[in-house]
């Protein structure tokens, strides 16, 4: 079974159209900081780490929600099925410079709830961190 695809330009931009209505409409953002798989993992690619060295005294949902409003269509990777939880939405990989060359890696979930039956739209983001590997121009099918 694949795990994961490349969405159209126009799959993309509608799923980021998605992404930016749920932010601008008090979409609850839900955020791992610490994660089980971070305590295997050198500390520069985590997600506190990241958070804490990019954005200082910031807050972490606050920074989350004005950097998800920043995503391009350039900045998408991959769609990714979630197998820990094969029921839920998909997820999208994003990639994006900061400080002129430090690489991170984003991976995202934006489910888009019926406020009537079940109150708020919810942003995952299941990564915030430095790329373990390089980024190279042909990770981004829609260019950089």
């Amino acid at each position: 079974m694949d795990t994961c695809r490349i969405e159209t330009k126009e799959e993309v931009n509608a799923y980021l159209g998605n992404l930016r209505y749920a932010l601008q409409n008090g979409a609850r953002i839900e955020f791992q900081i610490k994660r089980r798989v971070d305590d295997e993992r050198d500390v520069k690619y985590t997600n506190e780490y990241t958070i804490t060295k990019l954005f200082p005294n910031e807050n972490p949902t606050e920074v989350l929600r004005k950097e998800l409003l920043t995503l391009k269509t350039q900045d998408y990777i991959r769609t990714v099925k979630d197998v820990r939880f094969p029921h839920r939405s998909e997820m999208r990989e994003f990639g994006k410079i900061y400080n002129g060359s430090e690489e991170v890696y984003i991976k995202i979930r934006v489910d888009l709830l019926n406020g009537e039956l079940m109150g708020k739209h919810t942003t995952f983001v299941m990564s915030f961190h430095f790329a373990i590997k390089p980024f190279s121009e042909e990770v981004f099918p829609y260019g950089k």
